[in-house]
């Protein structure tokens, strides 16, 4: 019995020794933490929101207004001066059902005449005309809704669009409403809910400036975090929560106690116009 002699195994090139000045610079590029107004954006994001509140179509548009400032504020002879393209946005039918259409004078006062609305039947035509809006040179970004998870949005068709915005440079925010995160190759991808606005300085009966509680679970650039991000004066940013203060609220003399109760964050700036009457009418005040 002739006995084989085993084949020699093949020599394996040694592993590269990392140096303590590699490792810290591997882990702070880990760890980087996301912020508004970085120039490196992702290319294709996912923002997984309800559809009570309207939070994920209004953190996307933040979010893609705010790339694209950083993009026009780069010092590139190709780039113009003021950019008038348009911007795109798909939805398919149920993301219209159970979140509305996009409402055009609630727009940034420069996108209202460049917003292009495409309503599909199906979430297989939505993807369509998001991959084709990928390939447009003439749009600013793509913005996109789709409800649930469709069978038609598996990892196949997120690869594609990963794909053709990175091929041909143009952004996509890809709404999720009511979906689960399930596999994608989004570069980004985003929990958002609506958070407590900050009262006006002058009329806190006014609405605030838009906030939103964006969590990102996902990112291959950036370590997960939470934000807190409201849009001022046209720009996104990561704004502390408002302070609540726990001293119970004091009670004026002259300001009936219904009225001093209404509001627990009171500005400091609004106070007493019209001293109170007490059951009498302002004449007999006037006359008094």
């Amino acid at each position: 019995m002739i006995k084989s002699e085993p084949l020699p195994r093949p020599e394996m090139p040694p592993f590269p020794r990392l140096s303590g000045v590699d490792v810290a610079a591997l882990s702070k590029q880990r760890e980087a933490r996301w912020r508004p107004r970085l120039v490196d954006q992702p290319l294709h994001s996912e923002i997984f929101a309800s559809a009570r509140d309207g939070s994920g179509a209004g953190l996307a548009l933040a979010l893609a207004r705010d790339a694209l400032a950083v993009a026009g504020a780069k010092e590139d002879a190709l780039v113009e001066a003021e950019d008038r393209r348009q911007l795109l946005w798909v939805q398919d039918k149920r993301a219209v059902q159970m979140n509305g259409r996009p409402y055009i004078h609630a727009l940034p006062e420069e996108w209202r005449e460049r917003v292009i609305c495409v309503e599909a039947g199906k979430p297989e035509n939505a993807l369509f005309a998001l991959e084709e809006g990928l390939k447009c040179r003439e749009l600013a970004c793509v913005i996109g809704e789709i409800a649930g998870n469709p069978r038609a949005l598996d990892f196949t068709a997120s690869r594609r669009l990963s794909l053709t915005a990175e091929k041909h440079g143009i952004a996509l925010w890809l709404v999720r409403i009511e979906a689960e995160a399930d596999l994608s190759s989004a570069r980004m991808r985003w929990r958002a809910r609506p958070a407590i606005s900050s009262e006006p300085r002058w009329n806190p009966a006014c609405p605030g400036a838009p906030a939103w509680q964006a969590e990102l679970f996902r990112a291959r650039s950036h370590a997960p975090g939470e934000w807190r991000l409201t849009s001022k004066d046209g720009r996104l940013c990561d704004d502390a929560p408002p302070k609540q203060s726990n001293r119970p609220l004091e009670h004026h003399p002259n300001v009936p106690l219904f009225l001093s109760q209404r509001s627990p964050h009171r500005s400091p700036h609004s106070g007493n116009l019209v001293r109170a009457t007490f059951g009498r009418s302002l004449a007999a005040v006037s006359r008094g």
